[in-house]
């Protein structure tokens, strides 16, 4: 277990993202809003504790078939769209105070999915390798 990694910004981010999701699906099923609502806040919140255990246990590392951190980049990107959409939705119909709650939690969301693409965009841009033109240190 990566204990480094989970008192990183990007750890840290990561938990914040995950339980801002799980609350936002708990405000969503608790209000009986629509269900794509509920299925969009779960969806999320499975996706980013997914990426959090792949990091806390450093499976990326293992497997690596796979550009994890673009890959993160891209779910990060998606979820923003998908919440934009759909916690708008979610405000703007308002049909009660659950409702309210888990489109305002959505939006604080999407706010922080977009964090973590530009945090992990800067760590693919610092952690490029070297070509062969660059000079030694």
């Amino acid at each position: 277990v990566d204990r480094a990694y989970a008192r990183s910004p990007r750890g840290a981010l990561k938990i914040a993202r995950t339980l801002v999701a799980l609350v936002t699906l708990l405000c969503f099923v608790a209000s009986n809003a629509h269900e794509a609502y509920a299925a969009l806040a779960g969806m999320e919140t499975v996706i980013t504790l997914l990426f959090l255990l792949l990091y806390l246990l450093r499976l990326d590392a293992r497997m690596k078939c796979l550009f994890w951190p673009l890959a993160d980049i891209f779910n990060s990107v998606i979820a923003a769209l998908f919440l934009l959409v759909v916690c708008l939705f979610a405000v703007i119909i308002r049909t009660n105070k659950g409702t309210l709650a888990g489109g305002v939690l959505g939006l604080i969301l999407l706010v922080l999915c977009l964090v973590d693409a530009v945090l992990l965009c800067k760590k693919i841009s610092l952690d490029k390798g070297r070509g062969r033109s660059a000079p030694a240190k």
